[in-house]
């Protein structure tokens, strides 16, 4: 338990200014994070990140996370990060005639899923950034309000088993508590916060928008659960002593981050 907070204090320590500068610091930091991401998947996985797939799945995630008017800005005007992208996906299904079939449309699928999870996560943190400081701490204090709340009235609550096959420690009764804490965090925050002009919805309706977030948040960790279970793995990675890996803190923001630029919140 110390352990944990000790890495929870330094992270926050470390963490808590490059969101507040955000700019050039937090795309680079959230490309250094989506390199760890899918470093993460290929340990997992068994294979390893400085090998072909390997470095064009974390060069994938790359381009799709760093702003191109930024870092890639020598490129044509027309030209965007999904092009980028793309290309690394062509280079793959390259080996597959390179290697005389030997490596397979199967095998190259792994890494270009594994560079969109994570390069897409992390896109759309940097971009909720760029909109506004606030609408990223609403997106952390939600999912880090649903991870509390789960947890706490799980485990005093909880009876009944959410989705036992894929997370056994989780409960229904610990899922709608999560749900609830969000929902009380998100109204705090919403009515606190001096920038109400950046949420482009009523008061009511994000409130309701919050509900659906903090659902997604927890679809995002059972996904990593389940890939966790199917590679017989207790943590993503050890870089975060106590918490385990990039991938164990970021789960459920990689979920909720997209969907809250589907929903038009930046």
């Amino acid at each position: 338990m110390r352990q944990r907070v000790i890495t929870a204090a330094v992270a926050l320590v470390v963490f808590i200014p490059i969101i507040w500068y955000g700019g050039f610091a937090i795309e680079l930091a959230a490309a250094i994070l989506a390199v760890v991401g899918v470093y993460e998947l290929f340990r997992m996985k068994g294979l390893e990140i400085a090998s072909f797939e390997g470095v064009l799945s974390a060069l994938g995630a790359v381009f799709l996370v760093l702003p191109k008017d930024r870092w890639f800005f020598f490129l044509p005007e027309k030209a965007d990060n999904f092009i980028l992208f793309y290309l690394t996906v062509m280079i793959l299904l390259g080996g597959l005639v390179a290697s005389k079939n030997m490596y397979t449309i199967s095998q190259a699928g792994f890494p270009v899923i594994t560079s969109l999870y994570v390069g897409v996560g992390f896109q759309n943190f940097v971009s909720a950034r760029h909109t506004g400081f606030v609408v990223l701490l609403y997106a952390l204090f939600v999912v880090w309000a649903t991870d509390i709340g789960a947890y706490f009235i799980g485990k005093q609550f909880g009876k009944r088993k959410l989705w036992p096959e894929v997370s056994p420690n989780k409960t229904i009764e610990g899922s709608l508590g999560g749900i609830l804490c969000a929902v009380v965090v998100a109204l705090l925050f919403l009515l606190l916060t001096p920038n109400k002009e950046l949420f482009v919805y009523s008061l009511p309706t994000m409130l309701i928008i919050t509900v659906v977030f903090s659902i997604v948040g927890q679809f995002g960790d059972l996904v990593e659960s389940s890939i966790k279970r199917h590679y017989d793995v207790k943590d993503s990675g050890t870089i975060l002593p106590g918490h385990g890996g990039i991938l164990d803190r970021f789960d459920s923001l990689l979920f909720v981050f997209p969907i809250m630029h589907l929903f038009g919140l930046f």
